[in-house]
Protein backbone atom coordinates (compact mmCIF):
# COMPACT_ATOMS: atom_id res chain seq x y z
CA UNK A 1 0.00 0.00 0.00
CA UNK A 2 1.18 3.05 -0.81
CA UNK A 3 1.46 5.72 1.95
CA UNK A 4 -0.36 9.20 1.42
CA UNK A 5 1.76 12.28 1.42
CA UNK A 6 0.90 14.74 4.03
CA UNK A 7 0.09 18.51 2.60
CA UNK A 8 2.87 20.53 3.55
CA UNK A 9 1.94 23.02 6.14
CA UNK A 10 1.21 26.45 5.10
CA UNK A 11 2.98 28.62 6.77
CA UNK A 12 1.28 30.30 9.41
CA UNK A 13 1.67 34.52 9.16
CA UNK A 14 3.04 35.85 12.24
CA UNK A 15 1.76 38.82 14.03
CA UNK A 16 5.32 40.40 13.93
CA UNK A 17 5.65 39.66 10.47
CA UNK A 18 2.14 41.64 9.44
CA UNK A 19 3.57 44.22 11.01
CA UNK A 20 7.13 44.22 9.80
CA UNK A 21 5.42 43.65 6.45
CA UNK A 22 2.77 46.44 7.25
CA UNK A 23 6.19 48.67 7.98
CA UNK A 24 8.19 48.57 5.10
CA UNK A 25 5.40 48.78 2.31
CA UNK A 26 4.61 52.02 4.11
CA UNK A 27 8.30 53.66 4.49
CA UNK A 28 8.56 52.59 0.73
CA UNK A 29 5.36 54.55 -0.50
CA UNK A 30 6.41 57.20 1.58
CA UNK A 31 10.12 56.83 0.19
CA UNK A 32 8.37 57.40 -3.20
CA UNK A 33 6.17 60.39 -2.35
CA UNK A 34 9.35 62.29 -1.20
CA UNK A 35 11.14 61.57 -5.08
CA UNK A 36 10.50 64.22 -7.20
CA UNK A 37 11.24 63.29 -11.19
CA UNK A 38 13.45 66.04 -12.84
CA UNK A 39 10.82 66.85 -15.09
CA UNK A 40 8.29 68.14 -12.28
CA UNK A 41 11.27 69.63 -10.50
CA UNK A 42 11.74 71.88 -13.39
CA UNK A 43 8.23 72.90 -13.12
CA UNK A 44 8.07 73.81 -9.52
CA UNK A 45 8.28 77.80 -9.60
CA UNK A 46 11.04 79.41 -7.44
CA UNK A 47 10.11 80.81 -3.99
CA UNK A 48 10.54 84.42 -3.89
CA UNK A 49 13.46 85.82 -1.86
CA UNK A 50 11.98 88.28 0.49
CA UNK A 51 14.00 91.94 0.14
CA UNK A 52 16.23 92.43 3.79
CA UNK A 53 14.74 95.27 5.68
CA UNK A 54 17.11 97.49 7.14
CA UNK A 55 19.91 98.58 9.01
CA UNK A 56 18.85 101.72 8.25
CA UNK A 57 15.60 103.80 8.22
CA UNK A 58 12.74 102.45 6.11
CA UNK A 59 9.33 103.88 4.92
CA UNK A 60 6.80 103.35 7.30
CA UNK A 61 2.99 104.17 6.90
CA UNK A 62 0.58 103.82 10.21
CA UNK A 63 -3.15 104.39 10.71
CA UNK A 64 -2.96 106.66 14.06
CA UNK A 65 -7.00 107.48 15.14
CA UNK A 66 -8.13 107.44 11.57
CA UNK A 67 -4.88 109.99 9.94
CA UNK A 68 -2.24 108.34 8.30
CA UNK A 69 1.43 109.04 9.32
CA UNK A 70 4.62 108.11 6.91
CA UNK A 71 7.81 108.13 9.37
CA UNK A 72 11.27 106.44 8.32
CA UNK A 73 11.98 104.65 11.21
CA UNK A 74 14.85 101.47 11.44
CA UNK A 75 13.26 98.21 11.17
CA UNK A 76 13.69 97.57 15.19
CA UNK A 77 11.45 101.04 16.19
CA UNK A 78 8.64 99.59 18.44
CA UNK A 79 5.24 101.31 18.02
CA UNK A 80 5.43 102.91 21.40
CA UNK A 81 8.87 104.62 20.44
CA UNK A 82 6.84 105.41 17.04
CA UNK A 83 3.78 106.86 18.66
CA UNK A 84 6.01 109.12 21.82
CA UNK A 85 9.47 109.78 19.81
CA UNK A 86 8.29 110.19 16.38
CA UNK A 87 4.81 111.65 16.39
CA UNK A 88 4.95 113.13 19.58
CA UNK A 89 1.97 111.34 20.88
CA UNK A 90 3.14 110.87 25.03
CA UNK A 91 -0.10 110.28 26.44
CA UNK A 92 0.96 106.13 25.81
CA UNK A 93 2.91 105.71 28.46
CA UNK A 94 6.18 103.75 28.67
CA UNK A 95 7.01 102.70 31.73
CA UNK A 96 8.35 98.41 32.15
CA UNK A 97 9.01 98.14 28.29
CA UNK A 98 8.79 94.86 28.70
CA UNK A 99 5.08 94.37 27.93
CA UNK A 100 4.49 93.69 31.79
CA UNK A 101 2.40 96.46 33.23
CA UNK A 102 0.28 97.37 30.05
CA UNK A 103 0.60 101.17 30.55
CA UNK A 104 1.51 101.30 26.81
CA UNK A 105 -1.36 99.73 25.90
CA UNK A 106 -2.98 100.77 22.22
CA UNK A 107 -6.23 99.54 20.34
CA UNK A 108 -4.72 97.27 17.30
CA UNK A 109 -7.97 96.80 14.63
CA UNK A 110 -10.00 97.08 18.23
CA UNK A 111 -7.78 94.79 20.19
CA UNK A 112 -5.67 95.68 23.23
CA UNK A 113 -2.09 95.44 22.30
CA UNK A 114 0.92 96.08 24.29
CA UNK A 115 2.65 98.60 21.97
CA UNK A 116 6.10 98.19 23.51
CA UNK A 117 6.19 94.61 22.45
CA UNK A 118 4.88 95.49 19.10
CA UNK A 119 6.55 96.61 15.64
CA UNK A 120 5.88 99.52 13.97
CA UNK A 121 6.50 97.97 10.41
CA UNK A 122 3.62 95.16 11.57
CA UNK A 123 1.26 97.21 11.87
CA UNK A 124 1.00 98.70 9.00
CA UNK A 125 -2.30 98.46 6.99
CA UNK A 126 -4.11 98.01 11.04
CA UNK A 127 -6.22 100.94 12.61
CA UNK A 128 -4.31 101.80 15.35
CA UNK A 129 -6.37 103.72 18.39
CA UNK A 130 -4.34 105.62 21.27
CA UNK A 131 -5.72 107.78 24.32
CA UNK A 132 -5.56 111.01 21.75
CA UNK A 133 -8.02 109.38 19.70
CA UNK A 134 -11.03 108.50 21.95
CA UNK A 135 -12.13 112.02 22.39
CA UNK A 136 -14.62 113.67 19.53
CA UNK A 137 -13.00 117.45 19.63
CA UNK A 138 -13.91 118.64 23.49
CA UNK A 139 -16.32 115.84 23.89
CA UNK A 140 -15.16 112.81 26.25
CA UNK A 141 -15.50 109.69 25.74
CA UNK A 142 -18.29 107.64 28.24
CA UNK A 143 -15.07 105.86 29.43
CA UNK A 144 -12.87 109.20 30.12
CA UNK A 145 -15.86 110.92 31.67
CA UNK A 146 -16.20 107.99 33.76
CA UNK A 147 -12.98 107.95 35.39
CA UNK A 148 -12.96 111.48 36.26
CA UNK A 149 -16.95 111.07 37.89
CA UNK A 150 -15.33 108.23 39.61
CA UNK A 151 -12.05 109.69 40.78
CA UNK A 152 -10.39 106.62 38.97
CA UNK A 153 -6.77 107.78 39.00
CA UNK A 154 -3.94 109.61 40.81
CA UNK A 155 -0.90 109.51 39.08
CA UNK A 156 -2.49 108.63 35.95
CA UNK A 157 0.30 106.63 34.09
CA UNK A 158 -1.97 103.31 34.27
CA UNK A 159 -4.77 105.85 33.20
CA UNK A 160 -4.03 105.43 29.12
CA UNK A 161 -3.69 101.51 29.50
CA UNK A 162 -6.44 100.90 31.75
CA UNK A 163 -8.85 103.05 29.62
CA UNK A 164 -8.11 101.44 26.65
CA UNK A 165 -8.46 97.89 27.90
CA UNK A 166 -11.47 98.52 29.11
CA UNK A 167 -12.78 99.82 25.70
CA UNK A 168 -11.70 96.91 23.69
CA UNK A 169 -14.09 95.16 26.15
CA UNK A 170 -17.03 96.90 25.81
CA UNK A 171 -16.88 97.49 22.68
CA UNK A 172 -17.43 93.86 22.02
CA UNK A 173 -19.52 93.43 25.18
CA UNK A 174 -21.20 97.01 25.85
CA UNK A 175 -23.20 95.24 28.65
CA UNK A 176 -19.99 93.76 29.74
CA UNK A 177 -20.31 91.89 33.52
CA UNK A 178 -18.28 93.37 36.37
CA UNK A 179 -16.44 89.94 35.83
CA UNK A 180 -15.85 90.94 32.58
CA UNK A 181 -14.44 94.17 33.61
CA UNK A 182 -12.24 93.14 36.11
CA UNK A 183 -10.54 90.79 33.67
CA UNK A 184 -10.00 93.67 31.10
CA UNK A 185 -7.74 95.10 33.39
CA UNK A 186 -6.14 92.15 34.76
CA UNK A 187 -2.85 92.62 33.34
CA UNK A 188 -2.72 96.18 34.04
CA UNK A 189 -0.76 97.78 36.84
CA UNK A 190 -1.98 100.30 39.44
CA UNK A 191 0.81 101.48 42.07
CA UNK A 192 -1.51 103.94 43.43
CA UNK A 193 -4.17 101.60 44.64
CA UNK A 194 -7.28 103.46 42.35
CA UNK A 195 -8.07 99.79 41.07
CA UNK A 196 -11.64 99.88 43.31
CA UNK A 197 -12.66 103.10 41.51
CA UNK A 198 -11.57 102.11 37.81
CA UNK A 199 -13.64 98.87 38.54
CA UNK A 200 -16.95 101.48 39.44
CA UNK A 201 -15.56 103.71 36.76
CA UNK A 202 -15.59 100.56 33.91
CA UNK A 203 -19.01 98.88 35.40
CA UNK A 204 -20.92 102.73 35.19
CA UNK A 205 -20.53 102.87 31.14
CA UNK A 206 -21.32 98.87 31.12
CA UNK A 207 -24.28 100.04 33.02
CA UNK A 208 -25.29 102.64 30.73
Amino acid sequence: MSKTKKPKDTPSVSRRNFLKAASMAGGAISAAGLIVAPRDRAKAAPRPIPTPLGPGPVEVTLDINGQKHVLRVEPNVTLLEALREHLGMTGTKRICDHGECSACTVLIDGRATCSCMTLALDVQGKKITTIEGLAQGKTLDPLQKAFIDHDAFQCGFCTPGMILSLKATLNKHPHATPEQIKAAVAGNYCRCGALPNILKAGNAVAKG
